[in-house]
């Protein structure tokens, strides 16, 4: 763990005597594709275009990790792992159907596609990553607002004057250039699970990253070399160094010189080119194409994507009393509307931090080239430097001759105006559409549970399973993300926390005749299932990535779809209603974003010592999902669990 912080995204589930770690990450929709990235470098401005998959930021000062090479299981063990993770979501007759289908699938087209995965698996380090990095993303073609990239909290700020405001802006990228500085050098700590070390790579990939539209399939580049940041003022672009000309960072101060020249020099709102990149794939890239047309949209354009991240400085936007936490986590999501800020962002930066005036702070990232370790590590790094240091920031470069550029567009046409009034309507759309509920329990944290001999990222996984369950009379498959961090490049798999045990437990708290004693004794067998898989998962031994992995080699070797991947099993299993995710900070942040799928929610929490923050979502169009009345539902699942464990006969426990 690396100390020198708090812990932002790892998470610790106890296991009895062993400690657990393991990541947190949304898990990303995806569409199934047969086309990998193709590896290839630009040679204009040094821009490196890679395969992330293989993209590495070592350096010369960095160590060489002892990775693992990903595996391929033996089919019977995933099949056989898969057929116990649906059994709770079907009834009697379906799962003997599914047993059926199973096992025809496993002695037939399924074992073709094992032996044609594992000669892919002989031949690649890790067979999966550039798969996963272009069905859960690059061909992804909705849009990563709302969708695909989550918002990452700051704890909530009060600006006193406009020079507060952009004094803390400007230490919070000079944090931020300290950070990458930290990440070049190779001093992020190596940290290991057991005996095996766990990949850095992914800190290497956030800084100069840019996803770039193109159609069917997009890219992503790197530019880690990069020198400058972007400013987003009032929907206008401004080109900001943050290195001297020796390379060395520049100090708080004379970056908050910039950022004033920057907002003295604009009075009126501009033409937002930026809500362009909030709208679904398709349509963004059809207006980038257009965009290209002009020479100084190049240029503005190259700018852009080749910063080490954008600052979008935003409007001021009025909070309701109460709602101040819903509308920060809101704002960074989505912008809060067209009105507001969406067009001040560029939402295919890996980066984005986002400064309001009304004290709401935060990252949005683009999901792409990584999970939420290096966004969150970032966030809890710049604000422990700050709160210990007042004067933060002061120490880097004092040269003055640095100014900020703007970055000009070309005139609008009336074509790229149509994608503009598009793009304005589309993000206004989901503005209205998503509905986010932020639950700051305070009965009790991790403290609490730990006391009671759970692992507390199991007990809030079965308190989502539970007030689900009295929500919606049924078990609701539910996707918590495992790091696969042991094997080079890895990325994520899912554990399932849907289990028979987890089912038991929710029938027998909302059941008049269960005792307080059988309550308890299936809450903790509920806890050690998803233990048990968790596990599993982070040793790369869940069902999601291999059974994606088959259904790929069917798809790259132009072979039909087996029937097992439109059966009742495999089908509900992946309708993951509740999508959820541990992002630990000590701070008061957590992070946010989207519900998976039409009738379903997002739970995204951060269980301190004495409290547990959750950011719930659901889509307002669904008449089955509310997530005002989830919090409070699960707010009393809370409390019940807590009241069965406070009874709970001493006998039981032993």
């Amino acid at each position: 763990m690396h100390y020198y912080q708090s812990a932002p995204v790892e998470r610790r589930v106890d296991t009895g005597d062993a400690e657990m770690r393991l990541l947190s990450n949304r898990g990303a929709l995806w569409n199934l594709t047969k086309s990998s990235l193709k590896s290839n470098q630009s040679a204009s401005n040094g821009l490196v275009k890679l395969l992330p998959a293989s993209y590495s930021s070592e350096s010369a000062a960095e160590p060489r990790q002892n990775l693992l090479k990903f595996h391929v299981l033996p089919l019977k063990e995933t099949l056989d792992r898969f057929l116990c993770t649906v059994q709770p979501l079907l009834s009697a007759s379906e799962y003997k159907n599914q047993l059926e289908i199973t096992e025809k699938f496993k002695q037939n087209e399924g074992k073709q596609l094992q032996m044609l995965l594992e000669s892919v698996g002989k031949d690649e380090t890790n067979w999966l990553a550039h798969r996963w990095l272009t069905t859960a993303y690059m061909k992804y073609r909705d849009p990563v607002t709302v969708y695909s990239s989550p918002g990452m909290t700051f704890p909530l700020q009060k600006f006193n004057s406009p020079q507060d405001y952009i004094d803390y802006t400007a230490k919070v990228i000079f944090g931020l250039g300290e950070f990458k500085n930290i990440v070049d050098a190779g001093k992020i700590p190596i940290v290991k699970m057991g005996k095996n070390e766990l990949d850095n790579s992914q800190f290497g990939k956030v800084f100069g990253t840019c996803r770039i539209p193109r159609p069917v399939q997009d890219d992503v580049e790197y530019n880690p070399n990069s020198k400058h940041v972007v400013v987003i003022y009032k929907n206008h672009f401004y080109k900001m160094r943050i290195y001297d000309k020796q390379d060395q960072l520049l100090s708080a101060s004379v970056l908050a010189k910039q950022l004033d020249f920057i907002m003295k020099a604009e009075t009126e709102t501009g033409i937002p080119f930026g809500i362009l990149t909030t709208d679904s794939r398709d349509n963004w890239t059809e207006a980038y194409e257009q965009l290209l047309k002009t020479p100084e949209n190049c240029v503005a354009i190259d700018a852009i994507q080749t910063s080490l991240f954008t600052v979008s400085m935003d409007e001021c936007t009025p909070s309701k009393p109460g709602d101040q936490v819903n509308q920060l986590i809101l704002g960074l999501i989505h912008g809060e509307g067209s009105r507001a800020n969406s067009g001040n962002r560029w939402m295919d930066k890996t980066i984005q931090l986002v400064v309001n005036p009304n004290g709401n702070v935060g990252f949005t990232y683009e999901h792409s080239p990584a999970e939420g370790q290096p966004i969150a590590m970032m966030m809890d790094y710049v604000v422990k430097k700050m709160l210990e240091d007042k004067d933060y920031g002061e120490c880097g470069s004092k040269e003055t001759d640095c100014k900020a550029e703007k970055i000009n567009f070309g005139p609008l046409d009336a074509c790229l105006d149509q994608w503009i009034f598009y793009a304005k309507r589309n993000v206004d759309k989901l503005v209205h559409d998503l509905q986010m509920k932020v639950l700051k329990f305070e009965c009790f944290g991790k403290d609490y549970i730990k006391k009671k001999r759970l692992g507390p990222d199991s007990f809030v996984q079965m308190a989502l399973q539970l007030a689900f369950y009295k929500m919606h009379k049924e078990p609701g498959a539910q996707y918590e993300s495992a790091h696969l961090r042991i094997f080079e490049n890895g990325r994520t798999e899912t554990i399932r926390s849907c289990s028979n045990e987890s089912l038991a437990f929710c029938k027998a708290m909302t059941s008049d005749k269960a005792s307080v004693e059988e309550r308890a004794k299936l809450m903790r067998e509920a806890v050690a299932s998803h233990q048990a898989y968790t596990r599993l998962a982070l040793q790369g031994r869940g069902v999601d990535r291999h059974l994606l992995g088959l259904k790929l080699m069917a798809l790259e070797n132009k072979l039909p779809i087996p029937e097992f991947y439109s059966s009742p099993g495999f089908t509900k299993s992946m309708n993951f209603r509740v999508s959820t995710s541990q992002v630990a900070t000590l701070y008061e942040a957590f992070m946010g974003y989207g519900p998976y799928v039409d009738d379903g929610y997002g739970c995204c929490y951060n269980p301190r010592d004495s409290d547990i923050f959750v950011a719930i979502s659901a889509w307002r169009h669904s008449n089955a999902t509310d997530a005002e009345k989830f919090a409070e539902v699960l707010t009393k699942s809370f409390l019940e669990m807590q009241i069965v464990l406070d009874k709970e006969p001493v006998k039981s426990k032993l």
